[in-house]
């Protein structure tokens, strides 16, 4: 799925088709390789995900323009049965994504993805095998993340 994104990411045409907002992110669905869910976001400056993971899906992700930044969880989280978990001290992981760069994650990777950029918009491709079956939204206050939502298909389609 890194190659398939890292292939997507170089098409200037198809990049430059997404309709960027000033106010809020934008998308277009793709066609993944081998029955995998894919899509081009536009990130407006300032914007991000919140915390979430993508359940029992694999994925991958790269920077087509601007910067993003990954904010990640280094441990592994009950996939079930909990609302509300404490984290162990150095669990954070911060990486930089810049234009070209990106990376692939197993299943329940928990992430929040920012544009800090306060004045130019990033764009991104992503690929989620098997397709998402639902996406778990958290919040987290210090060490506690806490799950608040659980989305599914029919809710960003």
């Amino acid at each position: 799925m890194l190659d398939f994104v890292r292939r997507t990411a170089a098409d200037s045409e198809l990049i430059a088709s997404l309709p960027l907002d000033p106010e809020g992110r934008t998308w277009i669905r793709l066609e993944g390789p081998g029955g995998s869910e894919a899509w081009l976001i536009g990130w407006p400056p300032g914007t991000g995900t919140g915390w979430h993971d993508h359940a029992d899906s694999v994925g991958a992700f790269l920077t087509a323009s601007g910067e993003l930044t990954e904010n990640s969880l280094t441990a592994r989280l009950p996939t079930d049965g909990w609302k509300t978990l404490e984290l162990a001290e150095d669990v954070d992981r911060v990486r930089q994504l810049p234009t070209g760069k990106g990376r692939s994650f197993g299943r329940h990777h928990v992430h929040e993805v920012l544009n800090e950029s306060t004045e130019h918009h990033a764009v991104s491709v992503h690929a989620y095998y098997p397709p998402l079956p639902r996406i778990r939204r958290y919040s987290r206050t210090g060490p506690v993340l806490r799950l608040e939502q659980v989305e599914r298909p029919e809710d960003w389609q």
